[in-house]
C-alpha cells in the first residue's frame, strides 16, 4: 500500500454502493429505522440512470379498471417465461399498491386521471383475469418521466433522514476481513484523489445493470456492472446472465430509448411498406406483445426485405393518429427526443426505431430477502432476485427498486445493533485489482478493449443466437481477456479525476460479466425468454427450467452451474 492510498476510516451501519432508484429507496428505509447511512455514487444521485426511465412503475391499483396482484403476479410469471421465482414474485406484486400510495405521500407527482385517480397507462405482456381477461392498465406514470420523477422525490427523501452522499466516488471493491466476511467497500474520491474505506455492518450493491458491454444500447455511460465485477473479484455467483433483454424502440441512430408507454397510449409499429406488420406474429397483443417477441419480430421484418430509409434497416414507430393532447401532455419526453435526437415531429412524422438492450434480467444470485452472502445484500438491476427470470415485463423495473431497495434498508437498519464482521478488514487484499489496473503498462490503450468488447458482444450475444456465433464470441472475448491482463496500458497513474483509468476500471467489470453472457448463453441449449437459440428454437423444461449460475476464478475462467427455481404457494 503506497504512501498516497492509505484509506481514510470511516464507519456506518450501512453502506450502499449506488444512488439509482434502488440505492436511494434502500437509503430512505434504512435511515428512516435508525440507521447511520452512507451511499456512494458515480454521479449526482438525480443523474443516475433511473432518471431514463419513461413508462412507468406496474401496481394493481385498479384505478381505470378492475385488477389483482395476483393477476399481476401470473403475468410477470408468464413473462418470466416460468423462469422467475415465484416467491419473490410475489413478495412484489402484493406490496406493489401500498408501494405507490407511499410514493404519492412522499411527494411523487403521479399524473391524474379525470377523477383524480392515479393514472395508470397499458404495458406489454399485461392482462387481467390470469391472462384470460382485457387489458391491464397496471402503469402508474408521472407522464413518460416517470424515473426522473422517483429519483428526486427519493433523494429529497434522503436528504431528510440526513444519508451522507459520497459523490463522484468510484467504488473500487468489496472489502472482507480474515474469514471472507463483507466489512465494506472501497472507495476511489475523484475530486481529491483520496482513497476511503467505508465500513458498515450490512453492504448493499445497487449498481445497476451492464448494457454498456454493447455498442447499441439504451443504457447510459456509467452503465457498467461494476457492483457484478467486484461480486465475481469476491467469488459470488452470478445468475441468468444469457437473458438479454433488447427494447423494440430505440430511436434509430441515436439509442436514445423511446418509451413502451408510447405503444401503451395506442402507437403502432410500421414496416417500410407502411403495414401493421405485428398482427404476423402476434395478433392478439399486437403492439403490447412482450418485448422479446416484438424485437424478434421487426428484426424478422428487416430480414425479409421490409424495413424502412434507404437501407432497410430499421422500422416505423406511429404515433400520428393520436390525440395532441396524449403527445403533448402524456408523452412529452418522446415530443422532445424526437426533436432534439431526430429533427422530426412525431405529431406530423414516423419516428425512426430499432431494437436496442435495454435491461439486464441476470445479476447477483441473492435469495428473495436481496441476501447475496453474509453482510451483503444486491437489489435492482444489479441483483438476480429472480423477479424476472428469462425477460422482464415493462414498468416491472422500477417496481422492483422501490420493493427490495426498501426490503433491503430495512433488513440492513435490523441489523445494526448487531456486531460487525469481526477482525482486521483486508484493505490491502482490496487494493490489488485497483494497482494492478493503475499501473499497467502494456501496449494497448482502453479504447481498444471498450470498441472490440462492444462489437464482439453486439455480434455474438445479439436477438439471435446460434452455437458456432456463440462460440467463436466466446473464443474472442476469451483473446480479448488474454490481452486485457498483459496488453492493456492506462498512460495516466494520476488520481485526481483520472477518467482513462475510470474507463479501465469499468471495461474490466463489462469484460468478466460479458465472458458470463457469452458462456451462459453456449450453455443453455434452448430458446427461453429474451435467450433465442436458432438451433434450439423450443424450450425444454425438463433441463432447463433452471436458473444459471457463473462464477468466474482469477485466470478468467468462467464455470456454469444451475439452481432450482424457487416455488412458493401461489398457483394458477
Amino acid at each position: 500500500m503506497t504512501k498516497d492510498q492509505q484509506p481514510t476510516p470511516h464507519s456506518y451501519d450501512t453502506v450502499i454502493i449506488g444512488a439509482g432508484g434502488a440505492g436511494l429507496r434502500a437509503a430512505v428505509a434504512a435511515a428512516a429505522a435508525g440507521a447511520r447511512v452512507a451511499v456512494i455514487s458515480k454521479v449526482p444521485p438525480t443523474r443516475s440512470h433511473t432518471v431514463a426511465a419513461q413508462g412507468g412503475i406496474n401496481a394493481a391499483l385498479g384505478n381505470r379498471a378492475a385488477d389483482d396482484w395476483h393477476w399481476h403476479a401470473y403475468d410477470t410469471m408468464k413473462g418470466s417465461a416460468w423462469l422467475a421465482d415465484e416467491d419473490a414474485v410475489n413478495f412484489m406484486c402484493e406490496r406493489a399498491p401500498a408501494a405507490i400510495i407511499e410514493l404519492e405521500q412522499m411527494g411523487m407527482p403521479f399524473t391524474r386521471d379525470m377523477a383524480g385517480l392515479i393514472y395508470q397507462r397499458a404495458y406489454g405482456g399485461q392482462r387481467t383475469e390470469f391472462g384470460k381477461g382485457g387489458l391491464a392498465y397496471r402503469a402508474c406514470a408521472v407522464a413518460d418521466r416517470t424515473g426522473h420523477s422517483l429519483l428526486h422525490t427519493l433523494y429529497a427523501q434522503a436528504l431528510k433522514y440526513q444519508v451522507k452522499f459520497f459523490v463522484e466516488c468510484i467504488a473500487l471493491d468489496l472489502v472482507k476481513n480474515d474469514e471472507g466476511a463483507i466489512t465494506g467497500v472501497l472507495v476511489w474520491q475523484l475530486e481529491t484523489g483520496d482513497i476511503h474505506y467505508v465500513a458498515a455492518t450490512t453492504t448493499i450493491i445497487a449498481t445497476g445493470g451492464f448494457g454498456q458491454a454493447y455498442e447499441s444500447t439504451t443504457a447510459s455511460s456509467i452503465c457498467t456492472g461494476d457492483g457484478g465485477g467486484m461480486a465475481l473479484r469476491a467469488g459470488l455467483a452470478l445468475a441468468d446472465m444469457e437473458f438479454i433483454q433488447f427494447h423494440p424502440t430505440s430511436l434509430y441512430g441515436a439509442g436514445v430509448l423511446v418509451t413502451e408507454g408510447a405503444r401503451g397510449e395506442g402507437a403502432s409499429l410500421l414496416n417500410g411498406k407502411g403495414e401493421r406488420f405485428m398482427a404476423d406474429y402476434a395478433p392478439e397483443d399486437m403492439e403490447l406483445a412482450s418485448r422479446d417477441k416484438i424485437s424478434r419480430a421487426m428484426m424478422a421484418e428487416i430480414a425479409a426485405g421490409r424495413g424502412a430509409g434507404k437501407n432497410g434497416d430499421h422500422l416505423w414507430l406511429d404515433v400520428r393518429h393520436l390525440p395532441e393532447d396524449i403527445i403533448l401532455h402524456k408523452l412529452p419526453s418522446v415530443m422532445s427526443i424526437c426533436q432534439t435526437f431526430a429533427r422530426l415531429d412525431p405529431r406530423k412524422d414516423l419516428i425512426p426505431v430499432l431494437p436496442a438492450v435495454h435491461f439486464t434480467m441476470g445479476g447477483i444470485r441473492t435469495d428473495r430477502h436481496s441476501l447475496a452472502a453474509p453482510h451483503l445484500l444486491a437489489i435492482g438491476e444489479a441483483a438476480c432476485t429472480s423477479v424476472h427470470g428469462a425477460n422482464r415485463l415493462g414498468c416491472n423495473a422500477l417496481l422492483e427498486l422501490v420493493i427490495f431497495g426498501k426490503a433491503a434498508g430495512e433488513r440492513a437498519a435490523a441489523t445494526k445493533e448487531k456486531s460487525r464482521p469481526a477482525t482486521t478488514a483486508n484493505l490491502q487484499a482490496a487494493l490489488e485489482h485497483f494497482n494492478a489496473v493503475r499501473n499497467a503498462r502494456g501496449s494497448l490503450g482502453t479504447v481498444h478493449f471498450k470498441r472490440e468488447l462492444k462489437r464482439i458482444m453486439q455480434a455474438h450475444a445479439t436477438i439471435f443466437r446460434r452455437e458456432d456465433i456463440l462460440k467463436t464470441g466466446l473464443s474472442s472475448l476469451q483473446e480479448l481477456w488474454r490481452q486485457w491482463q498483459v496488453e492493456r496500458r492506462v498512460s495516466d497513474t494520476s488520481l485526481l479525476w483520472n477518467n482513462e483509468l475510470v474507463e479501465a476500471l469499468e471495461v474490466d467489470n463489462l469484460l468478466r460479466q460479458s465472458l458470463c453472457v457469452m458462456a451462459s448463453a453456449l450453455a443453455r441449449t434452448e430458446s427461453r425468454g429474451a435467450h433465442y437459440r436458432e438451433d434450439f428454437p423450443a424450450s425444454n423444461d425438463a433441463q432447463w427450467k433452471h436458473h444459471s449460475e457463473v462464477r468466474m476464478t482469477a485466470d478468467g475462467t468462467v464455470h456454469t452451474a444451475k439452481s432450482m427455481v424457487r416455488g412458493a404457494d401461489f398457483m394458477v
